[in-house]
């Protein structure tokens, strides 16, 4: 592989892509950041594909096993290099555990999910912080089923039942025991809390009027700042906003992060910010008719910055370091698997921050060097019960 450097483009895409054909999902990454994995493409065939992202450099190795992949396939990296795959099967869900044999590619069964009820949909919910474990949803029309697919003793293990239609999910701590899920229940939508240290428990977590919709779309476990998505300013149309864990202040709706005719998504909150949420920067993928493109914004701020996504960026996909680097994943025909690192404007970065060394077909420019893997963060007790974020009555919803 050749060292070049990605630059910035306002088109985006994956590698392979033909034209009438559907391009494949984008990059999962492992909750360290450390492996990705995706569906990627050889002509029409779909195969699981896992990245290596702690190195000085990336590089992609292919996990084809005996037949092409389905479209409704998932997979997910475990933080051992494996990957996890979800494949829908004559109305089971097959799971498996895939990783290189070199030449050939080894196999673990883990079992399978039966769900009864036709209108029940099952998939995985974000990698869990610890790496050893992974969860799906199955969730229904009246309730929803919590799985440990991978990680368990033995075969799938239901986890827990949560009543009422289920969605979203975030995990609030590095343990892997803190879940929000975002549930229907009377016609509204609020974010609650499932307890796996606790059987499963159901806690509310956040309430900002009684009859709104309130979603978490993620959590960073270190500051507790959430991003939410909540029609309370505006019935009808939901609105980013951003609250912290435990906090006593309402929940905020920046006008910065209105645009109009546009999608913004956020995707990914720099750690590492334990005492200082408000300046913990956030990455949101934003979509208009022109396309798709990056923005950068901090809760401390009245704007976001706006950034052309780098050719072949798998969009939505990305994480920060502690520093303030914003890593994305990107694949094109000449570089198939390459990260793209940004350095928006922001605060000062980090003194001492770890830098790894560019190799070739790592796609850092001059001075920006692909980050190796830091190291790993300490062992954390179990996390305390989260105190539901203040219930602000619309009176008192801050648009700043």
């Amino acid at each position: 592989m050749t060292m070049c450097a990605i630059e910035p483009s306002t088109e985006r895409g994956d590698a392979g892509h033909e034209e009438g054909v559907p391009a494949p999902p984008g990059c999962v990454l492992s909750a360290d950041g450390s492996y990705g994995a995706r569906l990627a493409r050889a002509g029409d065939r779909l195969f699981p594909e896992r990245w290596t992202l702690d190195g000085p450099e990336p590089y992609a190795v292919p996990l084809p096993g005996g037949r092409p992949e389905e479209p409704g396939t998932e997979v997910q990296p475990m933080g051992d290099g494996r990957v996890l795959v979800h494949r829908p099967v004559d109305g089971r869900h097959v799971f498996c555990l895939l990783y290189p044999t070199g030449p050939g590619t080894g196999e673990v069964a883990l079992g399978a999910v039966a769900c009864a009820d036709e209108g029940t949909r099952l998939r995985l919910l974000p990698p869990a912080p610890c790496g050893r474990r992974a969860y799906a949803l199955a969730a229904g029309p009246r309730s929803a089923v919590l799985w440990l697919v991978a990680g368990g003793t033995s075969g799938p293990e239901r986890v827990a039942e949560v009543p009422g239609r289920c969605s979203g999910g975030a995990w609030l701590d590095r343990a892997g025991r803190m879940l929000v899920l975002d549930r229907e229940a009377g016609g509204c939508t609020k974010a609650v809390v499932v307890d796996l240290g606790r059987g499963g428990e159901v806690s509310p977590l956040l309430q900002i009027a009684e009859e709104s919709d309130d979603r978490v779309l993620l959590a960073d476990p270190d500051s507790g700042l959430l991003l939410i998505r909540s029609d309370a300013p505006s019935p009808g149309q939901g609105r980013l906003g951003w609250g912290v864990l435990g906090s006593t202040l309402p929940v905020r709706f920046p006008e910065c992060l209105r645009l109009p005719d546009c999608a913004v998504t956020p995707f990914a909150i720099q750690p590492g910010q334990a005492l200082t949420p408000e300046g913990c920067a956030v990455a949101l993928r934003v979509d208009g008719v022109l396309g798709s493109w990056v923005g950068v914004w901090w809760p401390a701020r009245r704007r976001m910055h706006h950034l052309p996504a780098p050719e072949g960026w798998l969009a939505g996909t990305g994480r920060w370091t502690a520093g303030g680097e914003l890593l994305l994943p990107c694949a094109t025909p000449v570089m198939p698997c390459a990260v793209a690192v940004l350095h928006p404007p922001g605060p000062q970065r980090q003194a001492g921050q770890e830098r790894g060394k560019t190799g070739k077909g790592s796609s850092a420019g001059p001075g920006q060097p692909f980050p190796g893997r830091g190291p790993a963060p300490s062992a954390t007790p179990a996390a305390p019960r989260p105190v539901p974020l203040q219930q602000a009555p619309l009176g008192r919803l801050v648009t700043k």
